[in-house]
């Protein structure tokens, strides 16, 4: 099997850890590990004082607790929606005011427009990911970081397939919020998702509307290295490793390495003529529109054991960078992409 899509092809020692028998959570060892679980992904993530809430749920499920915990605080929201991720904050925030700002397919955002509109809404925070998944689009955090400090904005960024393929520092950018899974850059097993605080808000009051997601009630359990309720045991033990070596990796050295692919995968969409549509694609993915056959490749694909992402409009699929590849496996990925285009 070759992947292509989240969270791609992972180590066999890593994917060994679920054959391993369980540990008890509620024990001393176990809360050190999440402990040490928090401590290396805020240094990661670049917000070395800040808080990590540790939920059993996709990323959505973190996407909802920002928002019923923190949102609902709120009296407006503004959101950005390039597709359908940034779709769904808003269908997240549907009971609250909101503004929403729409970008059009893969398309940047035009940032003295978002300004005008931003000063005109005075929202009280600001929801967007750092990059559209659906498309490959990524947003410039810098003047979105500009806009929001300048007009007083709480900042919240879902970064679940940008965290270590592009770069983010929480801390420089002034983000209130991020939010991030498992089984993206992380490249584990889906089932966790993380919402990191910042140092300017881990202290404040949150409101309780919700029973599972509550923060104050996790942030309580953390104290003592613990979920307030079971978590996915196995998939903490792969974190902890995977973290492990990312640290001892170092950010830059991933991001640069992703990069590599992603810019290599590029070349070859440019040889064989395949359209690349985002304006300032991730280093992620890439969502390419190919000329033919669209109808048959994911399935041809499949048969050859396989692993791409349609992407929900004709002709048109995404190919992650995340996970262990080469040159070699795109070459590859390329070659029989273009030959089922001839069928």
């Amino acid at each position: 099997m070759n992947s292509f899509v989240f969270p791609g092809n992972i180590e066999s020692d890593i994917l060994g850890i679920s054959s391993l028998p369980i540990p008890y959570m509620r024990t001393s060892s176990f809360s050190s590990l999440v402990q040490d679980c928090e401590s290396m992904l805020l240094r990661l993530i670049g917000c070395p004082n800040g808080r990590v809430i540790f939920y059993t749920a996709s990323g959505t499920g973190a996407m909802d607790a920002v928002v019923t915990n923190y949102v609902s605080l709120k009296h407006k929201a503004f959101v950005v929606a390039g597709g359908s991720f940034g779709y769904r904050w808003k269908s997240l925030c549907d009971y609250y005011d909101i503004d929403l700002y729409e970008v059009p397919f893969a398309k940047d955002i035009d940032y003295s427009d978002l300004e005008a509109k931003i000063a005109l809404s005075h929202p009280d925070v600001f929801l967007c990911q750092q990059h559209e998944t659906s498309t490959g689009q990524m947003f410039n955090l810098d003047k979105i970081s500009y806009i929001c400090k300048k007009y007083h904005v709480s900042l919240v960024v879902d970064a679940i397939s940008s965290f270590l393929a592009d770069p983010l520092h929480m801390s420089d950018l002034g983000i209130d919020i991020c939010i991030t899974s498992s089984q993206k850059g992380l490249n584990i097993a889906p089932g966790l998702s993380f919402v990191i605080l910042s140092q300017n808000i881990s202290d404040m009051h949150f409101a309780s509307s919700g029973y599972y997601f509550d923060f104050n009630e996790n942030l309580k359990n953390l104290q003592r290295g613990q979920t307030p309720y079971s978590p996915a045991t196995t998939i903490f033990l792969q974190l902890h490793e995977r973290l492990k070596r990312n640290v001892q990796i170092g950010v830059d050295s991933i991001i640069s390495r992703v990069r590599e692919r992603a810019l290599f995968f590029r070349t070859l969409c440019n040889k064989y003529n395949w359209i690349v549509p985002a304006e300032v694609p991730s280093n992620c993915i890439t969502g390419f529109f190919i000329n033919r056959n669209g109808d048959i490749l994911f399935k041809e694909l499949l048969d050859r054991e396989i692993y791409i992402m349609p992407g929900g409009t004709p002709n048109y699929f995404r190919v992650s960078h995340l996970g262990v590849q080469d040159k070699q496996d795109l070459l590859c990925l390329s070659e029989e992409i273009y030959r089922i285009e001839q069928l």
